[in-house]
């Protein structure tokens, strides 16, 4: 496994930003964790997930609708993921660590896993962003080349037009194949898992059946095969496909600065801070439907540098970062559209279809 460090001697750039976020909630007698425009989105969403569920299993409808339906269940689960599976579990939703852990497991009702998560993104992601070898969000793999330093391969070539299909996929595969993966394998792409306690094991069984019997052996016993295949590919195409495209949007741009740490011992000269930066993009920030419905990863930057604050603050210490950034002259990487930076993402990609590595 590469071995990799920063040059945190120092850390200029983030001592003097925190100084400003530190005032900030300090005047404004503000807690860092969520409020109450957080818990009542997260009302909302998961009141809409609930009742769209029991609409679809209860109420008699078209079938057309009943699809439709389906892809909406997905895409305010995907809410769900992005407001308070998210927060919960980066321990910033609640004060209180038994709720942040409560609402943490929102994450076992989308499919996926919460101490799964918590070390691949947590633990992983958020320390080594875009750093080719140990990020295991641009993990390479024969149909996708994610960053500069990975091979290229033939069909690179064409995955500006088939990487967005293939992102339809991210949930279905999250949910039956990659957790189970790393569970038994004990890995996440070159990284240990850390030793997972017999609770954690039992959560993970116990949500794995649960999921199966709520969302495949109960509609199956009320409605059949096709009807319910159709419909679990419509919730998780739109899960999948929201999920992925926000997430991309953050790194796997043309502006997003990529390390290679294949085989090697690196040592990263600039501070964690500033590679988060480097590392990371905003879009759509002054979009407040986009800022809401994503749980504020849109401020991606933001987040990086304080994962552990709420998103509900970060269009409030979005303007402190703008500032260090501009006095310390590191790149800040913002697109003003949500539509910009999809394009940016798929010119991106076509690039590394043909750019050697």
């Amino acid at each position: 496994m590469p071995k990799v460090t920063f040059n945190n001697q120092h850390k200029l750039f983030f001592n003097s930003l925190n100084q400003r976020v530190e005032r900030y909630f300090q005047e404004k007698q503000l807690k860092k964790t969520g409020n109450r425009k957080l818990y009542l989105k997260s009302v909302v969403l998961i009141s809409a997930a609930a009742i769209t569920y029991v609409a679809l299993l209860t109420v008699s409808m078209n079938p057309f609708v009943a699809i439709l339906l389906c892809a909406f269940f997905g895409f305010t689960l995907a809410g769900i993921g992005f407001n308070v599976m998210h927060d919960a579990n980066h321990g910033s939703y609640s004060t209180k660590k038994w709720v942040n852990n409560m609402m943490g497991l929102t994450a076992n009702m989308m499919g996926a896993n919460a101490w799964m998560w918590k070390q691949k993104h947590n633990i992983i992601h958020h320390t080594y962003t875009n750093v080719d070898g140990m990020d295991d969000d641009i993990a390479k793999s024969r149909l996708l080349r994610m960053c500069p330093s990975q091979a290229k391969l033939k069909v690179h070539k064409y995955q500006y037009l088939y990487c967005i299909p293939l992102y339809a996929l991210t949930s279905i595969l999250w949910t039956f194949v990659t957790d189970f993966s790393k569970y038994f394998s004990k890995k996440i792409h070159a990284t240990e898992l850390q030793n997972m306690e017999l609770r954690e094991h039992i959560i993970f069984w116990i949500s794995k059946t649960l999921y199966v019997f709520f969302y495949i052996g109960l509609p199956l016993y009320l409605f059949g095969f096709w009807p319910v295949f159709f419909g679990m590919i419509a919730m998780h195409v739109a899960l999948g496909l929201t999920l992925a495209i926000v997430f991309q949007l953050a790194h796997i741009v043309e502006a997003t600065h990529f390390v290679n740490a294949q085989n090697e011992v690196l040592k990263i000269e600039d501070e964690w801070a500033i590679h988060q930066v480097q590392t990371t993009a905003n879009f759509a920030t002054n979009n407040k439907v986009i800022s809401w419905f994503t749980g504020g990863l849109n401020f991606q930057v933001e987040h990086h540098l304080f994962p552990k604050i709420s998103h509900v603050h970060y269009p409030a210490i979005h303007h402190f970062v703008k500032e260090a950034c501009e006095k310390f002259s590191v790149r800040y990487n913002d697109y003003p559209t949500m539509i910009s930076a999809l394009r940016s993402h798929l010119r991106f990609m076509k690039q590394l279809g043909v750019q050697e590595a």
